[in-house]
């Protein structure tokens, strides 16, 4: 008799080295864990990694559509497309002189917790089974559209700020949230729809980014918006979320967190776009939407974003370190 599907072994196993995608390119890694949760297909596990060469801070947790088997003809493939991102980027080099970071460029600078998620309501491909593990042809992966739009300074500072509250001074933001997404994305709303024609396609669109921005939220938080350090504070609000708490009951991550990790998001976009099947008009659509969102949170920051960050026990930075 046959093995059940539940039975069959993942794709891939603890210890195995493999390739894996890190926006347009592919770096080598070791799977050090494994996990299938109850009721899980074997396709559907979750890996952590750990990149070659890199410490340990930068390990992460992906889905077996962002791993490739550690073959010479897809280490081969790993090495041109590595030669033709630095193509590119020595080509956009000679043709923009002193331009600025853009949204791209900043969610860099979160490292292996910003990589990419998988299916979203922007038109995510989600995962690949079967042979689909053989890459999509170079060019159309490169070709792909690109949705990168400007970040105000003050709002990059914020990421700065961000990232060392969190990982230099081992700080958190507080939750719940005084400001969560939720009501950021509803006072935006609320000021941006009356500069639009009533009943115009233009007032979709923003409806429909807000609502897809808010529900992409929500499933890629505890996936990729959070640092190492933010974790045992997220498992602790998943149990809040289910408890009798009032601050926290039958919550969502978009009504208990806040600017900090909408900005993640936000910067992560472009990165994130790219995963998805979305024709040019959509991301262009999207360019303008996401630029004008950024534009106004930098106008409200001082509202939005917590001035004063939590810091915790002795006992969850032990823990947190641990973990």
């Amino acid at each position: 008799m046959a093995p059940s599907r539940q039975n069959q072994a993942p794709p891939y196993a603890k210890d195995e080295k493999v390739l894996c995608f890190h926006g347009d390119l592919m770096y080598e890694a070791k799977i050090l864990e494994v996990v299938i949760k109850p009721g899980q297909k074997p396709e559907d596990a979750t890996y952590r990694v750990h990149y070659k060469g890199w410490k340990a801070t930068w390990d992460d947790w992906v889905s077996q559509d962002r791993m490739r088997k550690y073959t010479e003809e897809n280490k081969q493939l790993a090495n041109q497309l590595a030669a033709q991102s630095k193509a590119r980027t020595q080509g956009a080099k000679g043709g923009k002189k002193g331009g600025k970071a853009n949204g791209s460029e900043m969610s860099s600078a979160r490292g292996s917790e910003e990589r990419n998620a998988g299916a979203s309501s922007f038109g995510g491909r989600g995962p690949r089974r079967g042979r689909d593990y053989e890459l999509e042809n170079e060019e159309s992966f490169h070709n792909r559209p690109s949705v990168k739009f400007p970040v105000p300074d003050i709002l990059k500072g914020r990421l700065v700020d961000d990232w060392e509250n969190v990982t230099k001074n081992n700080q958190l933001v507080p939750l719940p949230h005084p400001h969560p997404v939720t009501k950021i994305l509803e006072a935006y709303a609320a000021d941006e729809t009356p500069k639009r024609a009533a009943g115009s396609s233009h007032v979709d669109i923003l409806e429909e980014t807000l609502a897809g921005l808010k529900e992409y939220f929500d499933r890629s938080l505890g996936r990729i918006l959070l640092y190492r350090f933010e974790r045992l504070q997220y498992a602790q609000t998943l149990k809040a979320w289910q408890s009798d708490d009032p601050e926290f009951h039958g919550k969502t991550a978009s009504e208990t967190y806040g600017a900090e990790h909408l900005m993640r998001l936000l910067v992560s976009m472009p990165e994130l776009i790219a995963q998805t099947n979305m024709d040019q008009q959509s991301v262009n659509r999207l360019r303008e939407e996401f630029a004008k969102l950024c534009a106004w949170l930098a106008r409200h920051e001082s509202e939005y974003f917590v001035s004063v960050w939590e810091s915790p026990t002795q006992d969850y930075v032990q823990r947190a370190k641990e973990s």
